[in-house]
């Protein structure tokens, strides 16, 4: 994965961004770098025109809040997750996009969705405790993964297509094999999980998990130190394991970054981590090398950030804010 010309996250800058009718939910580009697409607390998909902002609002597909955002690899189709546990397809290029299919999926919101390195694959988690698989191409039901106790609240398939990995409410960190639906391993990451006796909570959960694209590393964000879960005590954390040995061999943290919850995480071109993280101190972009415990750099944003995605060019980042905004920013220098 070749470095992009300019690339230097310490030189990040917001360059676009752009308004909806309620917080947003959501946010992932199409794989072809056209469009970025958001769902928010409304039952809408927007989608916004990287080239000029056109903004398009979608709607028919939800009855409630869009929750969860993937595209096709082709970027023929956005796909949207909402809260009333339905999957819906739509044109991504479309003038007017109309729902294109919608399935009942889940029980409860849908969480999370992604798509298969092949691109044959949709794969979705939600409240319901159950991982489900998809056909990406008619919404059919191939299989389902069951073993969480609690809400899934991310899924992810593995760079090499053959395995998935789930998270859960209390930590529950499961590696699946596709073609079986048998569970492989569990990972140790219950760190980003506790239990307040006092108030009765469970807190915090895997709400981000990422893969290295040489298959290394695997690594796991959410919260922890949460003296206080309904107090909002609480700072980001990312777990860092050795993919053949399962070992945790680090804890990525932000020190200082009050109420902070990793949201999502991805792999950058000169092999560090960016996470964003979103909680009442704001919204930063926090940047993590895996040898180093600390990070070594965070870009704060201007509100609240609830998703992030990376832009197929690796400099451009959209995040779906509480605000109301749809924003992009650049890894790299201002064009002068």
């Amino acid at each position: 994965m070749a470095i992009p010309a300019g690339f230097d996250p310490k030189l990040a800058h917001v360059v676009s961004q752009w308004p909806h009718d309620r917080p947003l939910n959501a946010c992932r580009f199409d794989p072809v770098g056209r469009f970025v697409f958001s769902g928010s607390e409304d039952a809408a998909v927007e989608r916004f025109n990287l080239a000029d902002g056109v903004r398009s609002v979608i709607n028919g597909g939800h009855q409630t809040w869009v929750c969860a955002i993937a595209c096709s690899l082709d970027g023929v189709h956005a796909i949207s997750g909402g809260c009333d546990g339905k999957i819906t397809w739509w044109e991504s290029a479309a003038a007017e996009p109309k729902p294109l299919r919608s399935i009942d999926a889940h029980k409860g919101w849908i969480r999370s969705l992604d798509v298969s390195p092949d691109g044959t694959l949709l794969v979705s988690g939600g409240n319901d405790n159950v991982v489900r698989l998809w056909n990406i191409n008619d919404g059919s039901l191939i299989r389902e993964f069951s073993g969480h106790t609690r809400n899934v609240y991310c899924v992810i398939f593995h760079p090499q297509g053959q395995f998935l990995l789930s998270g859960d409410l209390t930590g529950g960190l499961k590696q699946w094999e596709i073609a079986t639906g048998k569970e492989v391993r569990t990972f140790e990451a219950t760190p980003l999980h506790s239990y307040n006796g006092g108030q009765q909570v469970d807190f915090g959960g895997i709400r981000a998990l990422a893969v290295s694209p040489d298959g290394k590393w695997l690594v796991a964000g959410g919260l922890y130190k949460a003296t206080n879960p309904l107090g909002a005590v609480h700072e980001p954390l990312v777990l860092l394991f050795d993919w053949e040995t399962q070992k945790l061999e680090k804890q990525l943290i932000a020190e200082g970054i009050t109420q902070g919850v990793i949201w999502r995480l991805k792999w950058l071109s000169d092999g560090s981590i960016m996470g964003l993280s979103g909680g009442g101190s704001g919204g930063f972009l926090v940047f993590w090398k895996p040898e180093t415990e600390k990070d070594y750099h965070r870009f704060p944003l201007p509100s609240l950030a609830r998703d992030m995605d990376l832009h197929p060019d690796g400099l451009q980042v959209a995040t779906a804010h509480y605000d109301r905004h749809l924003r992009i920013s650049r890894l790299a220098a201002k064009a002068t």
